[in-house]
């Protein structure tokens, strides 16, 4: 009767612990004998399964994107295509080669899946690191992303404390007068 109360909520604690333990398994497994089941396909059904795990739902995401007013969506996609296809030209080039090697196409579907899931936020981080500076246009990324920055602001704060923060933000980009140090800067902010 004295340690029912206190033993309790640490077995309540103990069991969901427990239960997504046991999710947590019962996910890997499913996913392992679906992997050995792929690994088994001969490689001609291995390429469609790439590449549909690599287009179809991409489409579909692409299509809700365009139908909505958010564009920081179509931005997603649009950079996740662009990825995606280099990722296609590379496996389409080097499959001749490396398609024989067992796990081949394994990689690119966990690469596609990185790519693909807003989590990971992969396609956004292979574009602003590899694509973008093969072109050379990292001005015009910063530029966008200054665009984007100043559209945020000017939407959550008010006109006043946006003008505000507009001048700081110039003084410190300005970087002439003495100003410009980000301290002097943020006790301006604070007031």
């Amino acid at each position: 009767p004295y340690l029912g109360p206190t033993l309790k909520p640490l077995q309540q604690q103990m069991s969901s612990s427990i239960i997504y333990l046991q999710q947590a398994l019962s996910n890997v497994t499913h996913l392992y004998l679906v992997w050995i089941v792929f690994m088994f396909l001969p490689a001609g059904a291995k390429r469609v399964i790439a590449i549909a795990i690599g287009t179809v739902y991409p489409t579909i995401c692409s299509i809700t994107a365009v139908s909505t007013e958010d564009i920081e969506n179509d931005t997603y996609w649009l950079t996740y295509w662009s990825v995606y296809g280099c990722l296609f030209l590379i496996m389409d080039v080097t499959e001749d080669f490396l398609g024989r090697i067992p796990g081949f196409y394994s990689l690119i579907i966990f690469t596609t899946i990185y790519l693909m899931l807003p989590m990971f936020r992969g396609a956004d981080k292979v574009f602003r690191k590899i694509l973008v500076p093969l072109a050379g246009l990292q001005e015009l990324l910063l530029l966008r992303d200054a665009i984007t920055i100043k559209k945020q602001m000017l939407k959550d704060l008010d006109p006043e404390r946006a003008a505000v923060l507009q001048k700081c933000i110039a003084k410190f980009f300005d970087g002439s007068s003495a100003d410009s140090d980000p301290s002097v800067l943020k006790k301006e902010l604070k007031q």
